[in-house]
């Protein structure tokens, strides 16, 4: 019957003096307030204050609440501020990501140093499929280009980054200003040790069209770029991921199409989101990306005000 709001409301009616005062301190109309105490004392078979009083005297009864506003509203308060301490002692962490680990690196450590009494575990190796271990509770937080529908996982973005076709600079794509799909048939596509329908070159740009080049996988970045540059084969990677490599004039990128571009988001499961230390990670991951990595767009500008995502 009494809620949190009729107690801060009778706070500031004692503090300003006055329902005018009050109504401006709560950011309402003074009609809007009366009419809240009218409905209040209705229900509660007693008045609060006497109307028109000056100075403003509140009844017996409104004493008493405003009694129980001064024990309540600072334990309310007071809690609230506890649940924004960070509760969790590890961060469970994983990628889906090779290309990640150049940046996130970095990026944990900033988060240690910001978060000192938070152990980040991050899993050891490059898996490629640990969002089940997401959903059963092993992992707190995973990095990945998938949505997985209908999986009770929360996904926040993190940025938008291109993906180009990487080849050596004497390779005869690497005079094309725009490839199409059909420039890739003859090719033999170096890809990481993923399933072909995961990759976005695959599913956004190969697939629509019909073709299917030879796939070799290659489980270490810069093994591939290595062989790229040395003509036995060629890749589609993130632009930011071989903008150094292109800088030495090892590779070359090029424009898949009219431009593909994917975005990288920060799983965790429904409802955990906002856990202190998952929310700090994610908003430090994401500023250190956004602020070092060359050609990636922040995904929550670029989500025009929509800075969750969630299937």
């Amino acid at each position: 019957m009494i809620e949190l709001k009729h107690l801060r409301t009778l706070q500031a009616l004692r503090n300003s003096g006055s329902l005018a005062a009050a109504s401006a301190q709560l950011h309402q109309t003074q009609s809007a307030l009366s009419h809240q105490f009218s409905d209040l004392e209705q229900r509660l078979g007693f008045r609060l204050f006497v109307r028109k009083s000056q100075p403003l005297r509140f009844t017996p009864q409104g004493e008493i609440l405003l009694q129980l506003a001064e024990q309540i509203l600072p334990q309310v308060q007071q809690a609230l501020q506890n649940c924004l301490e960070p509760h969790q002692t590890t961060l469970r962490l994983a990628i889906e990501c090779h290309s990640c680990i150049q940046w996130l690196t970095p990026a944990l450590t900033e988060f240690r140093e910001q978060w000192p009494e938070v152990l980040v575990d991050f899993r050891s190796g490059v898996t490629f499929d640990p969002q089940p271990a997401l959903q059963q509770g092993e992992l707190d937080l995973v990095l990945t280009s998938d949505i997985l529908p209908r999986s009770g996982l929360f996904y926040t973005p993190m940025f938008d980054f291109e993906v180009r076709l990487v080849v050596a600079p004497d390779h005869s794509l690497a005079k094309k200003e725009h490839i199409a799909p059909e420039d890739l048939s003859e090719e033999v596509l170096m890809i990481y040790p993923v399933q072909r329908q995961r990759m976005d070159v695959w599913r956004q740009f190969l697939q629509p069209a019909g073709v299917s080049p030879v796939l070799k996988s290659v489980d270490n970045t810069l093994l591939l770029i290595q062989m790229v540059s040395a003509r036995m084969g060629i890749a589609a990677l993130p632009h930011w991921v071989v903008e150094s490599f292109e800088h030495q004039g090892l590779i070359v990128t090029k424009t898949l199409g009219s431009g593909l571009w994917s975005r990288l988001y920060a799983a965790s499961r429904d409802g955990e989101q906002r856990q202190p230390a998952i929310e700090a990670f994610i908003r430090s991951a994401r500023q250190h990306a956004c602020a070092h990595l060359p050609y990636v767009r922040d995904a929550q500008r670029s989500s025009a005000g929509a800075p969750i995502a969630k299937p």
